[in-house]
């Protein structure tokens, strides 16, 4: 069914834009449930997931995550990388890394906020 509605969608977005060539890009922590997902199209890397085990917290892996993305970003010759974070998580955290804002989602979820940031390389 998401495939009805995403083929013709697909077909004219690379009509105008060009194919955005979509590969994944998966960093796990050892020895631990954790880690970064996301993928690679239109020069930009987009980060969909960062967790780390709360357990694991503080230990400086989240940047160290960040790092690697950014490396893999930087070889791949992305104009930048972007993401989104709630306002219960970690914008600051992102801010820290050089990433800056560029769109509020207000009231999402009820009573909070959806930060967009991104960071060009």
């Amino acid at each position: 069914m998401r495939e009805a509605v995403l083929a013709p969608l697909r077909a004219y977005n690379i009509v105008q834009a060009g194919d955005p060539q979509i590969r994944p890009v998966a960093i796990l922590i050892d020895g631990c449930d954790g880690g970064l997902w996301g993928r690679i199209g239109y020069n930009w890397l987009f980060i969909e997931l960062l967790a780390v085990p709360e357990a694991a917290r503080g230990q400086g892996l989240g940047r160290h995550l960040m790092e690697q993305a950014e490396t893999i970003a930087r070889q791949a010759c992305c104009t930048g990388i972007w993401l989104d974070t709630y306002e219960f998580q970690a914008r600051g955290f992102y801010e820290k890394l050089g990433y800056t804002l560029f769109g509020t989602l207000d009231d999402y979820p009820p009573g909070q906020r959806r930060f967009f940031l991104m960071k060009r390389l």
